[in-house]
């Protein structure tokens, strides 16, 4: 037989049959020594690794990013120098809710997470298909993930707990009118914009910061589906928006999306509310969109597991010329996301393919571990001043020209500051309202009122107090939808 067609262990030894087990005659018992049946049961048992605790359900693709408009007057990042220039980038989207078996067809948001291959090294924006959050304040993150999580009794979701949370914690409102309006359930992962949602900090060669958001506006146009319409099509394919992203890319139809930014002047944000808070957004009057460029997704997975489920995308992965901010919920996923990783995969989870940088090389003195590839050091796996234990320069060493700008932090004390005082929670989610058509807000209406009739009479009464400072008509509706 042709050895590259012969079938192995994973050892790369020959295997002579692959159909029958070894038997001590023909209806004896089975041999221990069938090594190959014990490594074939074995790794099945061990094939699944945990899954993400939210956006589990998730699809992705290839592509590339071209850059239409220069950005070198706010950042040295080097693939956003030159007009023209292209990146390959993976995206992958998700429901955030839901386990990996779930609907694609759910009222949820959805992630919207890009990795770009930049010469140096790895960039992620790892954003969702809207532009805030329902917090600001990442203490209360797992404490919300929970409410919408299965109830650890009866083991399905509990519309007391998403309610009761969402009616004491108003910052959420913003976005629960997104998640209930006629944009809660995206048609397909091509139809629905993508967003950085955080606030990041730039800098240009002249070591001036500025404050940036990300916009991903799908050049697919948007559409939705309504309850019914999502409740039909997940009874017949429940994962219809991965067959639907992978089938169109097969097609060579590539969707695509309109990659646009807006730039804050570092000092606005001292006057600026919403600078930093995720549950807001920068009002387009205020910082208009400005377009840099498109992204296209153009080649599918060759496997699910290992370049899907694999994948891991981490706030922390910048490129010199692009930072964090003081936004509080980017500042906590700067930790939360790579030791998900870490746990989930592995401590060398970057080196997977889909995961490592493609045009530079990684030169670091992380050793051993799990999976542990092999790297160019073989005794240097420690850092010094001058490593000078180490034959001539021949080791990695940090280069100061990509130090980040020094960040100039306002006097006071550490302290646990309330962050709901002197906040409104109410003005963005009206202004949201308002700009709906008599259609939309029919919808939004509706859809809250068929989630929160699930929930306990005294959580519905303290919802209303902040749908009437809200919207008075809309809380007229849907109280009325409810009696």
């Amino acid at each position: 037989m042709d050895k590259k067609n012969q079938l192995t262990t994973s050892a790369g030894m020959p295997v002579s049959d692959d159909e029958n087990s070894q038997t001590f005659g023909l209806n004896g018992p089975i041999a221990m020594q069938d090594h190959h049946l014990i490594e074939k049961l074995a790794h099945f048992n061990r094939e699944r690794i945990p899954e993400r605790v939210v956006h589990a359900r998730g699809s992705g693709a290839y592509g590339t990013f071209r850059l239409t408009k220069s950005l070198k007057e706010h950042t040295v990042a080097d693939f956003l120098q030159q007009v023209g220039d292209e990146t390959n980038v993976f995206l992958r989207f998700s429901t955030v809710g839901g386990e990996q078996g779930s609907s694609d067809m759910v009222r949820d948001p959805r992630g919207f997470a890009v990795k770009f291959y930049t010469r140096d090294g790895n960039y992620d924006v790892v954003g969702n298909n809207t532009p805030v959050f329902f917090l600001r304040d990442p203490i209360k993150f797992p404490d919300f993930i929970h409410t919408q999580k299965r109830c650890p009794m009866r083991g399905i979701n509990n519309p007391n707990a998403v309610w009761d949370f969402w009616s004491q914690n108003p910052q959420s409102l913003h976005q629960v009118f997104i998640l209930m309006s006629d944009r809660g359930i995206p048609k397909s992962y091509r139809h629905m914009n993508g967003y950085g949602s955080h606030t990041f900090g730039m800098w240009n060669s002249k070591q001036e910061r500025f404050w940036i958001k990300w916009h991903f506006k799908t050049n697919q146009g948007i559409k939705n589906l309504s309850n019914s319409e999502a409740a039909k099509i997940a009874g017949v394919s429940p994962q219809a928006a991965q067959a639907d992203l992978f089938d169109s890319i097969e097609k060579g139809e590539f969707p695509s999306w309109t990659v646009k930014i807006q730039i804050m002047p570092f000092s606005d944000a001292e006057k600026y509310p919403a600078a930093f808070d995720l549950t807001k957004v920068w009002e387009h009057k205020d910082y208009p969109l400005i377009e840099v460029g498109q992204l296209e997704l153009n080649k599918n997975p060759k496997n699910y597991f290992a370049e899907v489920e694999q994948s891991a995308f981490s706030p922390s992965n910048f490129v010199p010329g692009i930072g964090a901010s003081p936004d509080r919920m980017l500042q906590a996923r700067l930790f939360a996301y790579p030791d998900a990783h870490r746990y989930r995969i592995g401590t060398n989870f970057n080196s997977l393919e889909v995961n490592s940088p493609k045009k530079t090389t990684v030169n670091n003195y992380q050793v051993d571990g799990a999976m542990c590839p092999a790297r160019g050091i073989t005794n240097k796996n420690y850092s010094t001043y001058d490593n000078s234990h180490f034959d001539g320069n021949n080791h990695p060493s940090s280069d100061i020209s990509v130090k980040e700008p020094a960040l100039p932090l306002q006097k006071g004390s550490l302290d646990r500051f309330d962050h709901r005082l002197d906040i409104d929670d109410y003005t963005q989610a009206e202004n949201l309202y308002k700009g709906m058509s008599d259609d939309q807000k029919q919808q939004l209406s509706d859809n809250i009122a068929a989630s929160l009739g699930g929930a306990r009479p005294d959580i519905r009464e303290r919802m209303f107090v902040h749908l009437e400072k809200v919207n008075k008509r809309l809380a007229e509706n849907i109280r009325s939808a409810l009696t």
